[in-house]
């Protein structure tokens, strides 16, 4: 009796250990939370006198089990999410991480220069080489090369410009070799990499890499940002709303706590982010007062995120104030009539 009952519990313990712990082919994302952006952000001799808050918003995601899997069938704000929605085909998680990081970074460099247009500040937009997103499994670097690389130089030359870097490859054939300084984990690599076709179209020579143009601003006054865990550039609307806040002697919240979501492109336009519905949940959770939304044109057939944004808050029964916002300066003219609170 005792054995059928030690192997009663061994069966349980081990049913338990796999509903909680066995990845399933999915994820699961939920309404996150809201981060107040006055501490992330740090503009040299900053207005430090307003009443009122500027946050950001997120949305969590993990990996799906099969507890988790049932569990976001009844909670609110929960989904499942197939691979492919979260990641591109063939993207790894580690590339997944870099390619978020790397969104948020760029997002801030946008947040930056349209802040300092907007306040009349002086900044320099410079180029800091190619950041490579991801490393293809059989191309000419895989194993040489990693998510995350700033590509610096190739054959003893920096370029400006994506195009300029693209040209000079174009010019190489399969088999020749080409000398790569990159910069990793602040240290600068010299590595050597033969040419090999391109899987998508064999007939060209490449090194196997997707990437991005990577970019810095320099400010003044210098602004620093500590968002290093914070990924995706969904926060680049409020980024700049925080960074304009502290160059201008006024407040621009009034005293209210806003918050929102947004990429923000350095003409100033504000675009559609994923996951509006979550954000809006997670604002009203966290009392906030006002929420800017991207007023986009959205597909045939599907809510513009201002729309979503609007549905989800009637759902819920909130009195936060959904904004719909097409580009900065929509946001900055209904903050400017806000009566002071």
């Amino acid at each position: 009796m005792k054995s059928k009952k030690l192997w009663f519990f061994v069966l349980v313990m081990a049913l338990v250990v796999f509903v909680s712990s066995y990845r399933l082919d999915a994820y699961i994302s939920r309404p996150g939370d809201a981060y107040e952006l006055s501490p992330l952000v740090e503009v040299d001799g900053r207005d430090e006198d307003d009443a009122g808050t500027l946050s950001l918003m997120t949305v969590t995601m993990f990996n799906a089990t099969p507890a988790l899997y049932v569990m976001a069938q009844f909670q609110e704000g929960y989904k499942v999410l197939d691979p492919e929605q979260v990641r591109s085909p063939h993207e790894s998680d580690e590339e997944y991480n870099v390619r978020q990081l790397k969104l948020m970074s760029d997002s801030q460099v946008n947040a930056l220069q349209v802040a300092f247009e907007e306040a009349g500040k002086p900044y320099e937009v410079l180029s800091k080489g190619v950041f490579i997103l991801n490393v293809l499994e059989d191309g000419a670097a895989a194993g040489i090369l990693s998510p995350g690389d700033r590509l610096l130089e190739i054959d003893g030359q920096a370029y400006g410009s994506m195009e300029e870097f693209l040209d000079y490859l174009s010019g190489k054939k399969v088999g020749d070799e080409v000398e790569l300084v990159i910069e990793r984990d602040e240290r600068t690599i010299t590595q050597k990499v033969t040419l090999a076709p391109l899987p998508t179209e064999p007939e060209r020579a490449g090194i196997g890499i997707s990437f991005v143009e990577d970019k810095e601003i320099e400010t003044t006054p210098n602004v620093t940002i500590d968002s290093d865990t914070i990924g995706g550039p969904s926060a680049g609307l409020m980024f700049t709303l925080e960074i304009l806040n502290q160059l201008l002697d006024e407040d621009i919240t009034h005293g209210y706590d806003i918050a929102g979501t947004g990429t923000m492109e350095s003409d100033g336009t504000v675009g559609r982010i994923g996951g509006i519905d979550q954000k809006v949940i997670a604002a009203d959770r966290a009392d906030i007062d006002i929420f800017f939304a991207p007023d986009d044109e959205a597909d045939s057939g599907s809510p513009s995120n201002f729309d979503l944004a609007v549905e989800t808050a009637e759902e819920s029964g909130t009195d936060m104030e959904i904004v719909p916002v097409t580009d900065i300066d929509a946001a900055l003219d209904y903050l400017s009539e806000l009566s002071p609170r």
